[in-house]
This record gives structure tokens, C-alpha cells and sequence, in this order.
């Protein structure tokens, strides 16, 4: 049965979906499942800040399933309150607006609750073929790529026996029997090559040879993060916690990424100061001047994320007075002034 058959008065099946992470596994699994003849009736995937080349395969792999009649679509965190920020919609702008860092960074567990998960189940109860399978009594089928090794089996064991009342839960690589390894092999069989590593740029499990291979755009953007969450920080040094030795097999590295960015010389000194001294202050200044702007007319954070990458984080470029208004920017130029003063 195809995918249009679903939209009949009465489903004949439930629905088949899967929840992509844009990674070997859950590509994998699609792919193979496309393979075996299974209709995939949509493909959810979660906007984060990943690196550019994972968005990249995205693209790609987006574009592969839609020759293949696969529906895809990329959801996004819809934030409910703005208080007195601009909205944000992924978890770079959500920390840059609250000046912190990711949970995972104070020894939490991961964002995929709120940040993938979450939009990907909002999106779904909107659905109108997942609306018209509960009506009927019908779960929805929620594909997950767990593969058969070691680590997926211990987080297979923890969610086994989960019930849901409106999603039936289903691993198809382990039912293939797949680990990771079978799984780059099929997806290099397809598309000839396997896909980066999934996950958020700055992530507090990269390893620092990751973190060699950044755009200067993504460095900027760490040193930024770790700027604006500074004056809150008390037992962590930054995105990586705590400063490591390198003894028993662990590679030495700063609790700061910023403070490796600096020793590796990944992004110039100067820069690197420019960046920590000038921006957390001319993104609160922006933030202040939004306030006061209704909420249905105020802009998203982004706007302001996209012109720092612009001008590299330099705030007397051109535009900057559009950016914050007449007023605003002379309250800007007048508060640096002063943090110049101050360090001089």
C-alpha cells in the first residue's frame, strides 16, 4: 500500500514512521527498509546546530528520499514563552539567550528530550494520518535506530517494554541482527560514502581532534557560547567541564574549549579577545532593545547569531546601526567604549 493510500476515510495499517538523528544508524535503517519493499510514510528529523557537513549529508540524504517518494520533514523546538527575549528555536539561541551552556555540560543527560524528541512528537500531533490512526484505535509506528552492538544494546535494554499510548515502538537493525559496521558498509553500498558524525558542533562529547576540524564560523560561535555563559559558571570551566591531564588513556584538554581554541591557535588571539570582551555585551544590548519590540513583531535570535558569523563578530560593521536602530546602536558603541576603558 502506498503512502497517498493512507489518507483514506479508513487506514488500513498504521502508520510506518521513522525518527532520523542524521546518522549512521537511522540512515542505515531507512535505506534497508526501503530496500526490502516497506512503505516509510514520513521521516522526522530535529533542526540543531550540527556541523556544516552533517548538514550537507542532510541535504543530500533529504533529497535522496524524496526521488524515492519517502516524506521528509525537518522539525524545530517552538518555544511558548519569550518573557522578555527574542524567540529561539534550536539550542545554540536557547543558550546564547540565557547565558548557559547545554545541560549535558553540568553532568546531565543529553538534549534529545526537549530538543529532538520533543519537536518530533509536537509535529506528529498535528499530523493529520497520525490523528486519523488514533482515531481508529491505532498506535503509530516510531522506527528508532538502535543497532545490534554493545552500546545501542544497553540503551535498547533501557527503553524495552516502554509503552506508549499512541506509538509502538520498533528497532529494525536489531532485527536485522545490523551493528555499526553493517551499517556504514549498506550506506556506502547506496550512496558511496558513509555520513559525518552527527551532533551539535559544540557538544561537550567532542573530542579535541573534532574540534581541530571546525569551521572558523563554528569556533566563533563556541568561543561566543562560552563567553555569554561566563558570569554563571562556578563548578565548570566551560563546555568541556574540567580540565583533564591525559593519564590512563584520556587526551588532555582544557574544561574550556574557547582556552583550546586559543592554545591551538585554531581562530587568531585577537579575535578570540574581541569576541570574549565585546559580544556577550552587544548581544545582552540587542536582547534589552528587543524587549520592547511586541512579541509578534520581535525577531528571532538567529538574526542577530547571523550577523556576528557575518562581520566575524565585529559590531561597528555595516549594518550594525540597521541591526539595532539609531538609539540602540549608540547605546551599544558607548557600552563597549566603556569596557575598553575599563581594560586599558
Amino acid at each position: 500500500m502506498s503512502q497517498s493510500d493512507l489518507f483514506l476515510e479508513d487506514l488500513a495499517r498504521a502508520p510506518n514512521t521513522w525518527a532520523w538523528g542524521v546518522g549512521v544508524d537511522s540512515t542505515a535503517g531507512i535505506i534497508e527498509m526501503h530496500a526490502r519493499g516497506e512503505t516509510i510514510d514520513m521521516v522526522l528529523t530535529a533542526d540543531m546546530p550540527e556541523r556544516q557537513e552533517t548538514f550537507k549529508f542532510r541535504e543530500l540524504f533529504m533529497k535522496w528520499m524524496r526521488e524515492r517518494e519517502i516524506p521528509c520533514e525537518i522539525v524545530s523546538y517552538q518555544p511558548k514563552r519569550f518573557k522578555d527575549f527574542p524567540p529561539y528555536y534550536n539550542l545554540l539561541t536557547n543558550c546564547l539567550t540565557n547565558g548557559t551552556l547545554p545541560s549535558i555540560a553540568f553532568g546531565f543527560s543529553s538534549c534529545s528530550s526537549k530538543w529532538k524528541a520533543g519537536p518530533q512528537d509536537a509535529w506528529m500531533a498535528n499530523w493529520s494520518v497520525a490523528q486519523q490512526a488514533w482515531n481508529q484505535g491505532m498506535k503509530v509506528v516510531k522506527n528508532i535506530g538502535y543497532d545490534a552492538g554493545g552500546r545501542d544494546s544497553q540503551r535498547y535494554a533501557h527503553a524495552e517494554g516502554y509503552q506508549d499510548d499512541r506509538y509502538d515502538y520498533r528497532y529494525p537493525l536489531r532485527e536485522y541482527g545490523w551493528t555499526r559496521k553493517e551499517c556504514e558498509e549498506r550506506i556506502v553500498e547506496e550512496l558511496g560514502f558513509s555520513p559525518p558524525k552527527s551532533s551539535c558542533f559544540f557538544c561537550t562529547a567532542s573530542k579535541p581532534a573534532e574540534i581541530d576540524l571546525l569551521t572558523p564560523t563554528e569556533l566563533r560561535l563556541i568561543v561566543l557560547l562560552e563567553a555569554r555563559a561566563a558570569p554563571r559558571l562556578r563548578n565548570v570551566e566551560g563546555l568541556w567541564r574540567k580540565s583533564t591531564k591525559g593519564m590512563r588513556g584520556a587526551v588532555a584538554k582544557p574544561g574550556s574549549m574557547t582556552e583550546y581554541i586559543r592554545q591551538k591557535s585554531l581562530l587568531p588571539a585577537e579575535q578570540i579577545d574581541q569576541i570574549v570582551k565585546e559580544c556577550p555585551t552587544a548581544l545582552i544590548t540587542w536582547q534589552e532593545i528587543q524587549a520592547n519590540v511586541p512579541i509578534e513583531e520581535r525577531p528571532e535570535l538567529q538574526i542577530w547569531v547571523d550577523f556576528f558569523d557575518r562581520h566575524a563578530g565585529s559590531f561597528y560593521a555595516e549594518g550594525a546601526r540597521e541591526l539595532y536602530g539609531t538609539h540602540g546602536y549608540e547605546m551599544l558603541c558607548d557600552r563597549l567604549s566603556e569596557l575598553q576603558r575599563k581594560a586599558a
